[in-house]
């Protein structure tokens, strides 16, 4: 399954929404996105599942990238 995460670069400060990104992970589970992830400074908002309809129209974004870890 693939996973839309979202998080700020910068781990010290606090988050600001202009500043948010996001990146792709291929995972079985929020904990294994957590865990591939845990080495990154990444201050990490939110993950959300992609699939269905949702998957289609974010594979069609030019940032769509599959993170390979």
């Amino acid at each position: 399954m693939i996973f839309k995460v979202y998080y700020q670069e910068n781990i010290a400060e606090a988050p600001v929404r202009e500043n948010t990104e996001s990146l792709y992970v291929e995972a079985s589970a929020v904990f294994e996105v957590r865990r591939k992830l845990k080495d990154k400074p990444y201050n990490i908002e939110f993950i959300q599942p992609v699939d269905g309809a949702f998957y289609e129209y974010e594979k069609q974004s030019e940032n769509y990238k599959v993170l390979e870890i």
